[in-house]
């Protein structure tokens, strides 16, 4: 009965013993850890008998030590409840990472951004509200109930100088329109410089060294950009007369049923008559006269 009570008692401390090795590991060399990396560094050298022996089970055990040495050290960080599950709150990381994609290129400056580094303009940040004299309050700048905004009055005073019948509001939108417009082109300006693109004017695009088949065109086009469409403009010396195509023209849909029917009974004669239209004895004299071949 003792025998099996010692039995007992030691397969239980043997079970102790094993729920501890679970989570308490011990190494002469404690690891380097990178909490906010979740990295763990071993400075400890392998067995190298235990290693030829069984490779893999060596390295699993290994693996598993030294995963349960990181998360032993992670839950020794400060913790927080949230949502009702326990976390830990890592610190930043350490080990410097190499980047997945190269970094980024600078923004190229815009035409204003060249002119305030070159005159050494700092620009202020504006505050984000303004005081509306009307409503007495304060409104922001921009956007949504902003101050001091002309499109909320219900009446406009017509200047002294202005048509008397014309329409403030729409004058108002119209101009707020060209603002948009002209903003946005240089914007798109900005854009074309940065990428060293040549914003072309209005009209055909000028070239330093034209070819010759641009200047032909760009020649007619001259000459036809006035109000008879280049009818009575002077031809230049050895200038070839520009070709002017024929009009097509087409049977009209509805109309001469009579005509039609004799236009189509007419292709039908030609497609079931036997006798050819082709002349074979004044198709084949240039070949007999040859080879000295007589026609017959």
């Amino acid at each position: 009965m003792a025998t099996q009570l010692d039995a007992l008692l030691a397969q239980a401390e043997a079970a102790e013993e094993e729920a501890k090795r679970s989570v308490t590991v011990e190494k002469p060399l404690e690891l380097h850890f990178d909490s906010g990396n979740l990295l763990a560094i071993d400075p400890n050298p392998l067995n190298e008998t235990e290693f030829r022996l069984d490779r893999e089970g060596y390295l699993k055990n290994v693996t598993r030590d030294n995963a349960q040495l990181l998360i032993n050290h992670i839950w020794s960080l400060p913790t927080e409840n949230v949502d009702g599950v326990v976390i830990a709150k890592l610190p930043e990381g350490k080990t410097p990472i190499p980047r997945e994609k190269p970094v980024p290129k600078a923004k190229p400056l815009t035409r204003w951004e060249q002119f305030a580094k070159l005159k050494r303009i700092k620009n202020r940040k504006k505050s984000k509200k303004v005081w509306d004299e009307q409503l007495k309050e304060w409104r922001p700048r921009w956007g949504y109930k902003r101050a001091n905004d002309k499109g909320r009055d219900w009446l406009i005073e017509v200047p002294n100088n202005a048509d008397p019948y014309e329409d403030q509001f729409a004058k108002l939108k119209a101009a707020k329109k060209e603002r948009i417009a002209r903003n946005e082109f240089k914007r798109l300006c900005n854009i074309a410089r940065s990428r060293k693109l040549k914003v072309p004017g209005v009209g055909l695009p000028t070239k330093d060294d034209p070819s010759k088949q641009e200047l032909g065109t760009a020649m007619s086009l001259a000459k036809r950009a006035t109000a008879s469409v280049g009818k009575f403009q002077e031809s230049l010396p050895k200038e070839k007369p520009r070709s002017t195509r024929k009009k097509r023209k087409f049977e009209p849909l509805i109309g001469d049923f009579l005509h039609e029917k004799e236009w189509q009974l007419g292709i039908l004669s030609k497609m079931s008559n036997k006798v050819p239209k082709l002349d074979v004895t004044k198709t084949c004299a240039p070949v007999l006269a040859d080879r000295n071949i007589p026609i017959t």
